[in-house]
């Protein structure tokens, strides 16, 4: 770092000798000198930063903006701590991870936590025994350690929409009196929403490098469960659509379908029929943005995909797990990856991307509204769009991208110090056709690109080093990411 800074000192001393040999200087000699010492000067500052000042430049406000946006439905308190401090203050003793669908026990929470932490992986069950969840609940709420945040996708995306004044939100969700004394003055809550108890959801976090028996956990990231049946049963999509003639918004944000995979199948799929029916009285001309959360059922996730929900709404935001979950369960392209290894691969992501679009998304041969889909993993976003549809997406991506970088390390502004640049320096665009080569420029760190329609945004993520938060962060990027796009009237 100190050879950095004296490379700066040296450059700007040699800048301020050329200011004082100007005059005797001939003015081609003169730029050409001051040219090539002010591109070395920029060079020498770090990645990061050079990354950061290049958002600066790029990051506008679209040409139309959003004034109301309504968002529903799911809605919580977070109790947020320590993975590693909840398991030992259970009792529990590290053993081998195992991936259960749905956890009854202790003993399943203990193997299904090490199994994604192991991984870095994010996920999020459902508890189906009440009383085990109660007594586990009460032990860490009740931990020193743990906080209480505003929690749920609905009310996350709501509090950090409503972060921007210009905005009024509306949110619909189960909302309990702690939760309400959470949310921010902007959120409106209409009365049918508010209920006498909150929904807790356990928050288990772990940072990279933490280790729990034989696991070493490679990233930062989370594990979420709840015995939620309010949200489980989306008790308030009703309340949500018919809020929305008086309320009058520009846009509309979904979420908290994965919720109801806690469930029994039959009553998941007459469910997921009647939220298809409510959503399909929402206005055509409101944009509908549907954020996807972690998921197990591939049966249930090819039904919102194929033939329920998809077509419904115009724009999706989803992370590495959930794209790789969706092409499996819909038999797509690289459905035969078990999992990712390390940063995923952005090829290959752009290959899923591709396919839902074309395949799924809105067309003069198919009835369906999607056309945007807001990837988000850790080291990397892209934005994918058909074409005509949606504006100011270099900018949007680069928005999201800075907000995971901020949220994560709780500052107002990005500290390069604190950040570092993990996104590959080259990589492929496609691995099912004839792909182009990019080379990653932190001066120029939203790329894009074009495929048969659509555009791909893609920019490097400034990962937080220690980071402070994990929970939310989709989120954020995601209300980030649709705060600064502009969706063009059809």
């Amino acid at each position: 770092m100190w050879q950095r800074s004296v490379c700066v000192g040296l450059l700007a001393l040699a800048l301020g000798y050329l200011c004082v040999l100007g005059p005797e200087l001939p003015p081609a000699a003169l730029r050409q000198l001051s040219a090539s010492l002010l591109g070395t000067l920029r060079r020498a500052r770090s990645l990061e930063a050079r990354t950061v000042a290049a958002w600066q430049a790029a990051i506008v406000r679209p040409a139309r903006g959003w004034a109301r946006v309504a968002v529903g439905v799911n809605a919580c308190v977070d109790v947020v701590l320590s993975g590693v401090k909840l398991l030992e203050a259970l009792g529990l003793e590290p053993r081998d991870g195992k991936n259960h669908a749905v956890l009854s026990s202790r003993q399943d929470l203990g193997e299904a936590f090490t199994h994604f932490m192991e991984r870095g992986a994010a996920a999020e069950r459902f508890f189906s025994d009440a009383a085990a969840f109660r007594d586990i609940a009460r032990t860490a709420s009740e931990h020193p350690a743990a906080q209480l945040y505003v929690g749920g996708n609905a009310a996350l995306i709501g509090q950090k929409l409503a972060t921007n004044p210009d905005l009024k939100i509306l949110l619909c969700g189960p909302v309990g009196p702690r939760l309400h004394e959470l949310l921010d003055d902007n959120v409106v809550v209409p009365p049918e929403s508010m209920q006498e108890r909150d929904e807790f959801h356990l928050i288990l976090e772990y940072q990279a490098g933490e280790e729990w028996g034989r696991v070493r956990a490679p990233t930062a990231n989370r594990f979420i469960f709840s015995h939620d049946l309010s949200n489980g049963a989306l008790n308030m999509l009703e309340v949500f659509v018919s809020s929305l003639d008086e309320f009058q918004p520009d846009l509309v944000v979904l979420s908290g379908l994965h919720m109801m995979e806690g469930q029994s199948k039959e009553a998941r799929q007459r469910r997921l029929m009647e939220a298809v029916a409510s959503i399909s009285d929402i206005p055509t001309d409101i944009p509908i943005h549907l954020e996807l959360a972690s998921m197990t059922d591939q049966d249930f996730m090819s039904n919102i995909m194929h033939q329920q929900v998809f077509p419904l709404v115009n724009s999706i935001g989803l992370n590495e797990q959930e794209l790789l979950f969706l092409t499996q369960a819909a038999s797509g392209p690289h459905a035969s990856l078990g999992s990712w290894s390390g940063i995923p691969d952005v090829g290959v992501v752009s290959d899923i991307l591709f396919w839902i679009l074309k395949e799924h998304g809105k067309a003069a041969e198919r009835a369906s509204d999607l056309t945007r889909i807001h990837f988000h993993t850790l080291a990397y976003h892209i934005l994918a769009t058909v074409d005509g549809h949606w504006g100011n997406q270099a900018a949007a991506v680069a928005a999201g991208a800075r907000a995971a970088g901020t949220q994560a390390c709780a500052t107002d502004t990005i500290d390069t110090s604190r950040v570092l640049l993990k996104a590959p320096r080259e990589f492929l665009t496609s691995h099912t056709e004839a792909p182009a080569k990019i080379s990653l420029n932190p001066d120029e760190p939203v790329v894009h690109w074009h495929r048969e329609g659509i555009s791909f945004h893609f920019t490097p993520v400034l990962v937080c080093k220690d980071p402070v938060r994990t929970v939310g962060l989709g989120d954020a990027i995601s209300a980030e990411g649709l705060l600064y796009s502009e969706a063009y009237p059809q």
